[in-house]
């Protein structure tokens, strides 16, 4: 392909799919089997999740699993996931199982505050700007009242407008910094509505002030949520005596408490293992996350920012030993909501919403804070035992054994072999050739 696609939205789905198989593939037909086979049978099905993005062509199926046996605050869940990665419903589902024995997870939503900037240019006397934010402040509520009067209902709103002053940054910086609760919902077209509103008053305002002299000038730059949800925090933690960790793979849980401490340790020092430990969890996070068609993107984002908010990138997991009492907890902030968006379009959603028994959005906040929190013990419990590859090996087995589309007989084979054998892409395909000789 050498020139622009011209007026590519505007063709039909039926022309845009035909257009990618011309133009991409030497057997176009093929292609466009591919592409039609992950269509839904359903035509107003298909439509509905046509219209969740624009120019789609098909839809990208991803395994959605459960993991029960979570007991939460004393009451027993199981946890949609929707994830690719072959280990990670076991790895959350055994955790489960092993913590339901030995107390369960404790989750508790420390704070829900969410936060909206906008972002403008201020070339003049800062004292002046702050005595005028101060007196127009009331305007701000007053003129987003039309925006915030259901939301108030529900118990949320606009928490507080501050002026900041951000010069030692950039030149001529300021924002307007607002909190904000949303309760049950996500809140961004909220907040950005809201925002926005805020922008407009501020230019407004500033237009018909006479506090100001004609060479000093305001320029909003920019309204916008932030991502970055510091006060919007969750607490999941588990705990028991030391004794009560012995399991087949712990015959000695002093000992396996000591490395369980350290490797948590090295992740709250070593930037590079920081990042890999943070991914497991993030892999029981995202799973909850995107299974209840909340926004992963941002929670990441959020949480990555979160976990450099000392200086270093460092593990969001902790780990201690006290008068002969393990415990392991973690602290992340997630701006999640159970109403609007795809949480009250996509039928495998409002499903996974019913699983849960349709929680509130601090109920979901602490599920998904669980979630990861049982995925890094499991991933580390591995780690400082048997090693994270046995068990990871063996549910990769299956994706090998599809690739060489075995028969049912040579997978049978294949799994008995690999029972008592190392499991290794090499290894499996060297039996294959073998079995198949």
């Amino acid at each position: 392909m050498n020139n622009a696609v011209a007026g590519f939205s505007k063709l039909s789905k039926k022309e845009k799919t035909n257009w990618i198989a011309n133009t991409y593939f030497s057997k176009p037909e093929e292609a466009l089997n591919i592409i039609r086979n992950y269509w839904n049978s359903d035509e107003k099905l298909q439509q509905l999740h046509d219209e969740f993005i624009e120019n789609t062509i098909s839809n990208l199926y991803i395994p959605l699993g459960v993991a029960p046996n979570f007991l939460i605050n004393g009451k027993y869940k199981t946890i949609p996931m929707a994830i690719e990665e072959s280990s990670v419903v076991a790895a959350a589902s055994k955790a489960a199982k092993y913590w339901s024995t030995r107390g369960g997870f404790k989750a508790t939503v420390i704070d829900t505050e969410k936060i909206g900037q906008v972002h403008f240019t201020f070339n003049g006397d800062a004292e002046k700007l702050q005595a005028f934010f101060d007196q127009i402040k009331p305007k701000f509520f007053s003129d987003t009242q039309s925006i915030t009067k259901n939301m108030q209902q529900r118990g949320g709103g606009i928490v507080d407008i501050k002026l900041k002053d951000k010069r030692s940054l950039l030149e001529n910086y300021f924002q307007l910094h607002a909190t904000f609760e949303t309760k049950d919902s996500m809140g961004a077209n909220f907040i950005n509505s809201c925002l926005e509103q805020f922008a407009t008053t501020l230019k407004d305002e500033f237009q018909h002030s006479d506090l100001f002299s004609e060479d000093e000038t305001l320029k909003v730059v920019m309204s916008i949520l932030s991502n970055y949800v510091p006060n919007c925090i969750v607490r999941a933690e588990v705990s028991c005596p030391i004794e009560d960790l012995s399991e087949k793979h712990i015959p000695n849980p002093q000992e396996f408490a000591e490395r369980f401490l350290q490797a948590v340790q090295i992740a709250e020092v070593e930037p590079f293992r920081a990042v890999t430990h943070n991914k497991g969890i993030m892999n029981g996070v995202d799973a909850v996350i995107l299974a209840t068609g909340n926004d992963f993107r941002a929670v990441e984002a959020g949480v990555h920012a979160y976990a450099s908010k000392n200086g270093q990138y460092a593990s969001l997991s902790h780990a201690k030993t006290e008068n002969g009492i393990f415990t392991f907890w973690l602290e992340i902030p997630l701006a999640l909501g159970t109403v609007g968006g795809l949480t009250s379009l996509h039928p495998l959603v409002k499903l996974c919403f019913e699983i849960l028994e349709k929680p509130s959005a601090k109920e979901l906040m602490e599920i998904v804070a669980v979630a990861g929190l049982a995925q890094n013990f499991a991933a580390l419990r591995s780690l400082t035992t048997t090693g994270i590859q046995e068990g990871h090996m063996k549910m990769h087995l299956n994706n090998i054994i599809n690739q060489f589309e075995a028969t049912d007989e040579e997978r049978h084979l294949i799994k008995s072999h690999f029972k008592k054998n190392a499991v290794s892409h090499s290894a499996v395909v060297e039996f294959i050739e073998t079995i198949r000789k």
